[in-house]
């Protein structure tokens, strides 16, 4: 049976069940429309009612499904499984009503590993709080050179029930889960999963560190080839330690330094791999160089090596690793390079909006005009300010949470100059540009790793980055 059938079993179960839904969106509305393909009887609920909301109720009430908008809170009667998309909190009231009167509740993920028929695609599966995305394009581009049929789905984007459900018959699927995903899957088993990195957040959702690590550790249990974690992040080690997996499944690390045997690593330029090679405490098979990597800063050069890691634990040849790494092109707004303005450069990298990520990408350069700030989402600035401090030749700081980075500045690196941009108009970007051009100098790179979220000043962080890179072309073509 290909995966574009469903297991009968699994069918059978869900026809004639009452199942509600919980939030519309990008994993509620295909969840609802198939429950209701399969025969269940779907109630979706949903806590808002604006007009993206109304009009995913008109589409799914026009295939007979019942919708209640404005209040996801209470149970709907007679319910006897909850499909909830992965951004709602485990601790909302209709969780609790959930668990009191015994009903399961699954995330759109789980519901997809369950759909999957007995011949499906096996999963690769990456976590981690940054380089989620990147690593499993990597991976998929990997794949694809290899000649496998595979593609990138999950929290990239692209519903995993799609790819389960829809007409294409994969090989291998590259997929990108998140914690709030892996909290809401309790019956996946990857053939070979990574955690790439463990850092504060999203702790608003889950409560504490311990609660958002042990959701990202869900990821390991029950791997069949191996569990990929980072040598130089303990906790992502202890995870693996901690999981209960296959017989014979292996943990695997990555490093930016030599590899140890079961390691992937970089010796003077070359991705090597002394994991999946015959004799590996003598051994090591060269996969690529640095050079490969786009960009080569250190923590993407990390995330290749954890898509290396997987594809390698799928059986995939050193080229196609190579050939993979030099066909990918990243995403816009990750440590992008926009535009070199008198001997300045100019890198937009908007996507860092954790303080994890930012201190990764502030890591990639010598001298550096940090531009900074917006919703800190409860994270806090000293380590990164502290580690990031021999760096900064000045910093400009933007958005509503920008005194929290501020003060942290001023306890970490009084020395360093600091522009406080007390705006949010449309021109505030261009400002901070304009500002950060004053403070560099030649040799110098203006960073845009803002380490918090967009949403104080921006619609998300694809427009921040784009302000910011309108704002450089205006000073290159200025000077023109």
């Amino acid at each position: 049976m290909g995966s574009g059938q469903v297991t009968s079993s699994v069918s059978s179960e869900l026809k004639g069940k009452r199942v509600t839904v919980a939030g519309l969106g990008v994993s509620g509305l295909p969840a609802a429309k198939v429950l209701h393909g399969l025969g269940a009887i779907v109630t979706a609920v949903n806590d808002g009612a604006d007009e993206r909301a109304r009009a995913q109720a008109a589409e799914l009430e026009a295939l007979g499904i019942t919708v209640r908008l404005g209040d996801g809170d209470t149970l709907p009667e007679g319910t006897e499984l909850i499909v909830t998309a992965p951004g709602w909190k485990p601790d909302k009231p209709l969780f609790a009503a959930a668990q009191q009167a015994g009903v399961p509740v699954w995330g759109d993920v789980e519901l997809a590993w369950r759909l999957r028929g007995p011949d499906a695609a096996p999963w690769l599966a990456v976590t981690g709080t940054n380089g989620k995305t990147t690593t499993v394009q990597m991976l998929a581009s990997i794949l694809k050179a290899a000649g496998l049929r595979t593609a990138a789905v999950g929290n990239i984007g692209v519903s995993l029930l799609d790819a389960v459900l829809g007409e294409e018959q994969y090989d291998v699927l590259a997929v990108e889960l998140s914690s709030y995903q892996l909290h809401w899957a309790p019956s996946l088993r990857a053939h070979s999963a990574a955690v790439l990195n463990l850092a504060p957040d999203h702790l608003d959702w889950h409560g504490s560190m311990e609660a958002y690590a042990a959701d990202k550790g869900r990821i390991y249990e029950g791997n069949r080839v191996a569990c990929v974690y980072n040598a130089a992040d303990k906790a992502t080690e202890e995870l693996v330690r901690e999981a209960d997996v296959e017989e014979g499944c292996r943990a695997i690390g990555f490093t930016l330094g030599t590899p140890a045997p079961s390691q992937l690593g970089v010796v003077e330029g070359i991705l090597v791999d002394r994991a999946f090679v015959e004799n590996r405490q003598k051994n090591a098979q060269e996969l690529a160089e640095v050079a490969d990597v786009d960009p080569p800063a250190p923590h993407n050069i990390a995330n290749a090596l954890a898509a290396a890691a997987l594809a390698r634990a799928y059986g995939v040849p050193a080229k196609a690793v190579r050939d993979g790494l030099r066909a990918f092109t990243p995403d816009a707004h990750r440590i992008a390079h926009v535009a070199d303005v008198d001997g300045v450069a100019y890198v937009d990298d908007s996507k860092a909006t954790n303080t994890h990520a930012a201190e990764a990408s502030l890591a990639a350069y010598e001298s550096i005009v940090w531009i900074a700030g917006g919703l800190a989402k409860g994270a806090t600035f000293d380590e990164l300010v502290t580690k990031s401090a021999p760096r900064l030749r000045g910093v400009v700081l933007i958005g509503a949470d920008r005194a929290l980075i501020r003060e942290a500045l001023a306890r970490h690196a009084p020395e360093v100059p600091v522009v406080d941009l007390d705006r949010t108009d449309t021109g505030a970007m261009r400002a901070a540009v304009q500002e950060a051009r004053r403070l560099a100098q030649a040799g110098d790179t203006v960073l845009l790793a803002p380490a918090c979220a967009s949403m104080d000043m921006f619609a998300n962080y694809n427009k921040r980055g784009d302000a910011f890179a309108d704002a450089v072309r205006e000073l290159g073509s200025a000077d023109g």
